[in-house]
């Protein structure tokens, strides 16, 4: 390891991030070191870390080289690691361009849930298509203190846990994980979204996610409220072959989401690189093994 270690601070609607280029998988980012990088008192600060591998250098991504020349190894910010991020593509993507590796346009990233595609605009904003929605069968219900819901089960490459209640405020602090029963559902654990309408085609969300607690914004807890929203306001655009489009506020933004007839999801918004610098690797080496 280097003694000094580039990293870049980016964020998607207030969702943020540690960025890590490391196109050969060269350097070593234990659990420890990533919890320690993301520590917003005591590291850089972030809800997770974007560690930015050649597909062919990693394996785990290796087999998707020929589709997507770039990984997206991201870990939640307690160094656990997780399938998908839909803010985190979006960054990434906008890392991508910033480093010259893509221009505006379309490009391909892999991630732990597959190939996504994504689209630069001249305006800023990135789309990400997100892959289709699973809807596992079976009853949820998330608490909060004495306050239970039902929940709507969604997979978006990650789970969810989708909760309409009549007041954001309900969701409580948010500072561990909502308790969810059945144990069965969720063997990992979720991501909890409590959503709040704010008028036709349109709801607000708090989330708690899973290794990370409450964050500003959640890019696939967004796609899976749009998608349970769709549903219990009886849209399916797969039956009726009209597309469904929510506007989602998060507490750091909005996002746009929109289910297409064939059953992808696409999710818009912005994406801001802030800042960038080097980690001090014995620092990071002292962090990792305190």
């Amino acid at each position: 390891m280097s003694t000094r270690i580039a990293f870049l601070k980016g964020h998607g609607t207030e969702n943020d991030f540690v960025i890590v280029p490391d196109p050969e998988n060269a350097i070593d980012l234990p659990p420890a070191a990533v919890a320690a990088l993301c520590d917003r008192r005591a590291g850089i600060g972030g809800d997770g870390l974007l560690h930015v591998v050649r597909s062919a250098a990693h394996p785990e991504a290796e087999a998707m080289a020929a589709e997507a020349e770039w990984f997206m190894d991201y870990r939640n910010g307690d160094g656990s690691v997780a399938e998908m991020c839909g803010n985190g593509v979006r960054v990434f993507a906008r890392y991508l361009q910033r480093a010259g590796h893509v221009t505006e346009g379309d490009l391909t990233v892999a991630t732990r849930g597959g190939v996504k595609t994504v689209h630069i605009a001249k305006d800023g904003d990135v789309t990400v298509g997100m892959g289709r929605a699973v809807l596992p069968e079976g009853d949820v219900t998330v608490s909060v203190g004495e306050r239970s819901w039902p929940a709507r089960n969604v997979n978006m490459g990650n789970p969810h846990a989708v909760a309409f209640v009549d007041d954001l405020s309900h969701a409580g602090d948010l500072l561990s994980p909502p308790p969810f029963s059945p144990a069965a559902a969720y063997p990992d654990g979720v991501n909890v979204e409590f959503v709040a309408d704010r008028g036709p085609g349109h709801v607000a969300l708090r989330v708690h996610e899973r290794g990370s607690g409450e964050t500003r914004s959640c890019g696939t807890g967004a796609c899976a409220v749009a998608v349970a929203a769709a549903r219990r306001d009886g849209a399916d655009p797969t039956a009726t072959g009209a597309p469904a489009t929510y506007t989602v506020d998060v507490p750091g933004g909005t996002l746009v989401i929109t289910e297409r007839p064939d059953g992808e999801i696409e999710m818009t918004g912005p994406a801001v690189i802030v800042a960038e610098g080097e980690i001090d690797a014995d620092w990071l080496g002292t962090a990792t093994s305190a």
